[in-house]
């Protein structure tokens, strides 16, 4: 029996062997980086949804993190107010929304999934910005629909939420990390 465990535990996704085999040596030699420890990785992924009408009713959070649990392949946490802000009457310790980090093997699956399925099913899309990394080269974005991923069940839904998704890598500069992420065929005009 600990032998199955170990070979499930050694099974690489798609996009992880990509990335070992030929994304990584392609960014060496077109970074032009010396060390191994250079090349930029993928560190973590974290999903976000935030759920205004938690605050009246307790039962939407429930179901919403239901969802972002069937998305992202592992429980949800529930996020709670970190401070009392009386205009939006919102309490500290009040329950608002869900996240989920991802890393290692749900990591690399969710990416695959988010860029060859997900994304291709939003309306009118044209590509997400350039714009959207952070000092550190790790990209933001949101979707305004949840319902592209298809493991939301369209009829069982409440309502139609946004969620935001935050990509964090381990990289010297935003170029290098843009240059992973376009390596992995991420839509960015």
């Amino acid at each position: 029996m600990a032998t199955k465990v170990a070979k499930a535990k050694t099974e690489m996704t798609h996009y992880e062997t990509l990335y070992k085999s030929e994304i990584a040596p392609a960014l060496r030699k077109d970074l032009k980086l010396e060390n191994v420890h250079e090349i930029p990785k993928l560190e973590k992924i974290v999903l976000n949804m935030g759920v205004s009408e938690a605050v009246t009713d307790n039962k939407v959070l429930n179901s919403v993190q239901t969802e972002l649990s069937k998305i992202a392949g592992q429980r949800a946490v529930i996020t709670k107010a970190k401070n009392s802000i009386a205009g939006f009457k919102i309490r500290e310790g009040m329950k608002l929304g869900c996240k989920v980090t991802l890393r290692r093997k749900h990591m690399y699956e969710f990416l695959e999934r988010l860029v060859n399925i997900a994304l291709p099913r939003v309306r009118d899309f044209r590509g997400l910005k350039n714009r959207s990394f952070d000092k550190q080269g790790n990209y933001s974005f949101g979707l305004k629909e949840h319902i592209v991923f298809p493991e939301v069940d369209y009829d069982t839904i409440s309502k139609i939420r946004g969620m935001d998704i935050t990509i964090c890598m381990k990289s010297k500069a935003k170029e290098h990390s843009l240059a992973l992420l376009k390596a992995f065929n991420f839509p960015i005009k």
